[in-house]
């Protein structure tokens, strides 16, 4: 830079819980954009949570340090940012929301990180990286409110504000940039922005190996659908082996589940009769649809868990087993298992205890919109006592649920059938809605025993959910 400006490396903050490399999302700047504070940087995710970073200071961002899909390290710079020089310190640290961790501003890089960080893997053996809320979904709806509340902007009015390469981008796809609600600072028209409309005007667009190079050529490349799973993101092809990272939520995956390979795994299975639940949701339906809230059974078996908790509390424990210590947690944080575009993810409805069935499914839709669109907070993710997954809204009847310690306890919920059943000890046959329950538990706390008082005592609920209202304070 000039004698008045200088180049400074905005550094990677430490996000907590233990995290030591993020994988890079998306870019919201690029070299020449001027970025003012608590403007957004970039958008990354760790194996619990998406994060978006902000800047920290007034300048010019100069060069940006890794590409979508690289693995960037804690303590190293995310990108270079020119500055007024007025003699402070020589880096800034990027932290998570806009808050910096003052322990975080010490760390400098390692000496030997490059200008690219950890860009080890070639374009076509990268997951592809699917859209995210911030990218307008609802492209097309004016005035229409993001996930987190926000007006959404409308389409630039005039000129777009744009850096040359988008604008040159947008030339190229004859495309007109005052027409796109740019997700950047002010309304800001990004790269990102314009490769989505070009991709929505192309159709689903195939994990293809890229026989260009070209920037547009592998950006476009990293947008994906969000409505895939994770698992069908990359392209097989037939006599060849590929090979992918594992990123995100399946490396949370990967390290819990390694760590139940510690736990003797106990299951216990029964079918609950959904008859009179289904009715009483028909009934509440329209009275959670009055607050916009969409009713399904999901909130009812959540808050019949926390009831049974209540009565067997060591279901809602935790284990140390080198100290011979099991801790009872006073609130029920119950965890719901989710499959979203980036893999499993289970976000945590908090202090069910204290919730009504109105309030955890108003939750339960937050969490499920956020999961969707890969913004889920750290705190939506951390904290969990016990765990629900409801496999049976995809298919299946049993399932043996694999426990995540320290957590002792998880059900799996099957889906509803109807089916023919005898009425009490007579002959006669009538119409039932079963359901199948199976309880996972660490055979090191929980007993077959008390693993069944506990099932018996959550079916009670659900069969007869009008007994919910009595044990409710």
């Amino acid at each position: 830079g000039s004698g008045h400006t200088k180049i400074i490396p905005f550094l990677l903050a430490d996000i907590g819980e233990g995290i030591a490399e993020v994988e890079l999302l998306q870019w919201f700047v690029e070299p020449g954009d001027r970025v003012a504070q608590f403007d957004r940087v970039c958008e990354v995710q760790s194996d619990k949570a998406t994060v978006e970073i902000t800047s920290r200071f007034d300048g010019v961002v100069d060069s940006l340090n890794g590409q979508v899909g690289d693995m960037i390290s804690v303590g190293s710079p995310l990108l270079h940012v020119a500055v007024e020089d007025d003699g402070s310190a020589p880096t800034a640290v990027a932290a998570a929301g806009g808050s910096s961790d003052a322990a975080a501003a010490s760390a400098s890089p390692p000496a030997s990180v490059a200008p690219t960080l950890n860009n080890i893997d070639d374009t076509e053996d990268r997951l592809h990286i699917p859209q995210v809320a911030s990218s307008f979904p609802d492209y097309g709806h004016g005035g229409e409110t993001t996930s987190d509340g926000q007006k959404r902007a409308e389409p630039a009015k005039g000129k777009a504000l744009a850096s040359p390469a988008v604008r040159k981008l947008g030339m190229e796809h004859d495309i007109d940039l005052s027409t796109i609600m740019g997700t950047g600072p002010k309304g800001r028209v990004l790269k990102a922005d314009v490769l989505k409309i070009i991709k929505a005007g192309e159709g689903p667009v195939a994990v293809n190996r890229p026989s260009s190079t070209s920037s547009t050529a592998s950006a476009s490349s990293q947008s994906s659908s969000a409505t895939k799973s994770s698992s069908s993101q990359v392209e097989i092809v037939p006599g060849e082996d590929t090979i992918v990272p594992i990123r995100g939520y399946n490396r949370l995956m990967v390290k819990s589940m390694t760590e139940s390979l510690q736990v003797p795994q106990m299951v216990y299975s029964d079918e609950v009769n959904m008859n009179a639940l289904k009715a009483v949701r028909e009934d509440l339906k329209p009275i959670a649809a009055a607050q916009g809230v969409k009713l399904s059974y999901l909130p009812f078996l959540i808050k019949a868990a926390s009831l049974s908790i209540t009565d067997y509390p060591v279901l809602n424990s935790s284990i140390s087993a080198a100290d011979f210590t099991l801790t009872y947690h006073g609130d029920h944080n119950i965890g719901v298992a989710m499959d979203t575009p980036r893999g499993l993810a289970v976000p945590v409805v908090k202090h069910c205890q204290a919730l009504s069935i109105l309030d955890i499914a108003k939750e339960l839709s937050r969490l499920q919109e956020a999961a969707h669109d890969g913004n889920l907070a750290e705190e939506d993710i951390a904290g969990a006592t016990f765990t629900l997954s409801n496999i049976g809204a995809i298919g299946g009847t049993y399932m043996s649920p694999i426990v995540s310690p320290p957590q002792v306890a998880i059900g799996a919920i099957g889906k509803i059938q109807r089916l023919p059943r005898f009425v009490g000890d007579t002959d006669e046959v009538c119409t039932a809605n079963i359901m199948q329950i199976s309880w996972g538990g660490d055979h090191r706390v929980i007993d077959g025993a008390t693993m069944a008082r506990f099932s018996n005592r959550w079916k009670n609920f659900v069969e007869k959910p009008m007994s919910m209202t009595f044990s409710m304070k």
